[in-house]
């Protein structure tokens, strides 16, 4: 999981022109007004081989001197002030390291002096950064903010790009170890996440699993807001279980603490081996779990749906069946129809197997432990060069790869590159030869051949001549 750096200051430092500046897009709206920042922004950038993400946050005004019950832009008890300061607080909680910075331009001011106290009570790393010093003077005048007692300030200039790069330099070196941040290269532990829409029982199946009450369970959609990580064993298995908080599309995502539960949920998928992707089945499949099941794909993990209340689901259609509810046309008499149902929903992922259970109840849970270890273990497994290539040619053999301008696609042989996912490289005469419907029959040539059920597969396709491949042999 990659460390997360705050951007924190007063309005108008120029937070967003450094992040800008730091993840090469124009992401953050820049204007030379106050406040323009108002909810959190998140972007990847790397620097000297380590990645990281930044956060901008709105300006932090701590004394903004508005009366009690200030009504704020959008007519809400409540001034707009407090939602920027509490996204910025979340950000500097969650974060590794803090840059505070600060306009050299203008000096120290009271705002500045708020902020730095506030910062000193953490006792996370945090480094001053004097922002707009574009000329010598001011160089030389940012030598006044050693006075907010937070150690030496770096003078840079956001626009220009002077002293962004020995910025990053202190950055990275406050950033925490590598293997500590974290522990990706212990091949010994499965990391399972568990995610889905709010109240489908992801807290409920986590405490099924552990036999404890890690998180707290409420019928409130939402209530998790932090992932939480629960380390345990399963048959002599190593497991780190993370019970996320809901995740739902970015364009119905709410502010404040909804958006910083995403984060953490998306950051926990993107570190776990084997994803369990919980549906309602009182509610079917929404957009939602679409949406989500595509971010499991597209992050190439192992997956099981997992389908919950299904104790309930049946109890309500016996209902249906009685005559308490008027939807005939839309009864389920069995799981079967219930999985075809899936299935068709969830037809970019056909390798995920799906599991109908109860957290509530505990009806299927040790079966769906059983099938995340099994996944898991097959995301470790290496396929030997010689049978793989023996497959791709019987592959070839029976469909005959696709034709481009005439030129029909060859393939010289296949290698596994990595595990976890499996992937693998073909040596082609032409990547743009490889046709999307062609490359799908592969993979279902090597699912079929290698039993990857459960898990997604990564293939990469590279141009090598012919004479290249002579010389290789």
């Amino acid at each position: 999981m990659k460390p997360l750096v705050a951007i924190v200051g007063r309005p108008n430092v120029g937070k967003s022109t450094f992040f800008n500046r730091m993840i090469g897009e124009r992401l953050a709206i820049v204007e030379d007004m106050p406040g323009t920042t108002r909810d959190r922004l998140y972007g990847d950038t790397d620097w000297n081989g380590r990645e990281f993400t930044l956060i901008d946050t709105g300006g932090l005004e701590l004394s903004s001197g508005l009366p009690v019950g200030h009504v704020g832009l959008n007519g809400q008890p409540g001034d707009l002030m407090d939602h920027v300061m509490s996204q910025a607080q979340l950000a500097i909680d969650e974060a590794d390291v803090i840059v505070f910075m600060v306009d050299a331009r203008s000096g120290i001011t009271a705002a500045d002096e708020d902020v730095a106290q506030k910062l000193r009570h953490t006792e996370k790393p945090v480094i001053i950064a004097a922002n707009k010093a574009d000329n010598k003077d001011r160089r030389m005048d940012a030598v006044e903010f050693y006075t907010l007692g937070l150690g030496e300030p770096i003078v840079i200039s956001s626009i220009q790009g002077v002293g962004t790069g020995d910025l990053l330099d202190r950055i990275v070196e406050e950033l925490p170890p590598a293997d500590e941040s974290d522990d990706e290269s212990d091949e010994d532990i499965i990391r399972i996440s568990i995610v889905g829409r709010p109240n489908v029982g992801k807290s409920s199946l986590l405490n099924a699993i552990t036999g404890s009450n890690r998180s707290i369970v409420s019928n409130v959609p939402g209530t998790t807001r932090d992932a939480i990580d629960t380390n345990f064993e399963f048959e002599g298995k190593k497991i780190r279980l993370v019970d996320t908080a809901g995740i739902r599309r970015r364009g119905r995502i709410g502010v404040g603490v909804e958006k910083y539960s995403v984060l953490r949920s998306e950051r926990a998928l993107e570190r776990s081996d084997v994803a369990i992707l919980m549906l309602d089945a009182t509610e079917g499949l929404a957009a939602q779990d679409t949406h989500i099941a595509g971010a499991i794909h597209e992050n190439s993990k192992g997956v099981i749906v997992v389908v919950n209340k299904w104790d309930l689901a049946q109890e309500q259609r016996k209902a249906e069946r009685e005559g308490v509810y008027a939807h005939p046309d839309d009864e389920i008499n069995s799981a079967d129809e219930y999985r075809d149902i899936l299935a068709e929903g969830l037809k970019f992922i056909p390798y995920a197997p799906i599991l109908f259970a109860s957290a509530k109840t505990g009806y299927h849970v040790k079966s769906i432990l059983e099938a995340a270890v099994k996944i898991a273990e097959m995301r470790y497994l290496r396929v030997p060069t010689a049978r793989l290539n023996e497959i791709v040619q019987e592959a070839t053999r029976r469909h005959s790869p696709t034709v481009l301008k005439h030129k029909p696609l060859k393939i010289f042989y296949a290698t596994q590159a990595r595990v976890n996912p499996p992937t693998f490289v073909f040596f082609v005469n032409d990547t743009e030869a490889v046709h999307f419907s062609y490359e799908r029959y592969l993979e279902n040539r090597l699912r079929e051949a290698f039993s990857f059920r459960g898990t997604a597969i990564r293939l990469q396709f590279r141009p090598r001549s012919k004479k290249e491949l002579d010389e290789r042999r």
